[in-house]
């Protein structure tokens, strides 16, 4: 017999998601014998927790890999994100509007912001605020919407309706994983949908992925990109990936981790 607790239920979806692959609100009501609603918040519940990814229609996209949050992601491969950044924030000329996606590459990137003069920056992602909260030359647009607590971003129809008012110079995304012929893969589609078109807003579309999201598809939600795209990524990069986005017109940086010097004695440090 289906287990009736919230938690149990939980678990045993994750469960049947795993096994199954697909099911859809109606089949899991049926199942669990509750109401839709009911299903509808465990799934609600999920998805914030990024332990699955919904489609539209009342049907999941359901995936046996969790997503990582934020803060799990935010240590991986350090260096590598930190030359990225600093590549990505030469691009960027005074006087300019940019717009930055969420993500620990892209919040690494808001850091390097801090100094240049006269910037605009929106963005949906709660570490580039962060960033750029105190920063007095640095205008900030916040876009809000539904709060998606792990990723630490803002997704949804308001966001949308919000960026539908505003354009770019250039936007920076990022990815749990990009492929050549698929575009930017995540775990849900209000992500890849605001992707998209925070990609067709901007003049200039660069996606700031490390080596290991390359040919990484985990989940079943995915983002094309407009023709013409740059992705900057680390020095680790496999040749035959690089040669994939290549082959298809999609202008390839590869960054190299850059060594500071130790300070002087005396020094301040940051």
């Amino acid at each position: 017999m289906p287990p009736t607790g919230s938690r149990a239920r939980r678990e045993e979806i994750l469960q049947l998601a795993t096994t199954t692959g697909l099911a859809s609100v109606e089949e899991l009501s049926q199942h669990f014998g509750v109401t839709a609603s009911t299903i509808r918040r465990d799934l609600a519940r999920l998805t914030a927790d990024g332990r699955l990814a919904r489609t539209y229609g009342g049907a999941m996209a359901l995936s046996a890999h969790p997503e990582a949050s934020l803060r799990q992601r935010t240590g991986e491969a350090y260096e590598q994100k930190r030359a990225i950044a600093r590549w990505a924030a030469a691009q960027v000329r005074p006087g300019e509007t940019v717009l930055l996606d969420a993500g620990s590459t892209v919040g690494a990137l808001a850091h390097q912001l801090r100094t240049v003069d006269d910037l605009t920056v929106a963005t949906t992602g709660l570490t580039a605020l962060q960033e750029l909260a105190d920063v007095e030359t640095v205008h900030v647009e916040c876009l809000g919407g539904t709060w998606r607590p792990v990723s630490q971003a803002f997704v949804g129809p308001l966001t949308e309706a919000a960026l539908e008012r505003l354009t770019f110079d250039r936007v920076f995304l990022s990815a749990d994983g990009v492929t050549a012929d698929g575009g930017i893969c995540e775990a849900e589609l209000r992500q890849t949908r605001l992707k998209e078109l925070m990609a067709r807003r901007a003049a200039h579309t660069y996606v700031l992925a490390h080596a290991a999201k390359l040919g990484r598809a985990p989940f079943h939600a995915w983002a094309a990109l407009p023709a013409g795209w740059t992705l900057v990524t680390d020095a680790a990069a496999d040749a035959d990936q690089v040669a994939k986005f290549t082959e298809r017109g999609v202008r390839v940086v590869r960054t190299e981790p850059v060594e500071e010097a130790a300070p002087r004695p005396g020094e301040a440090q940051d």
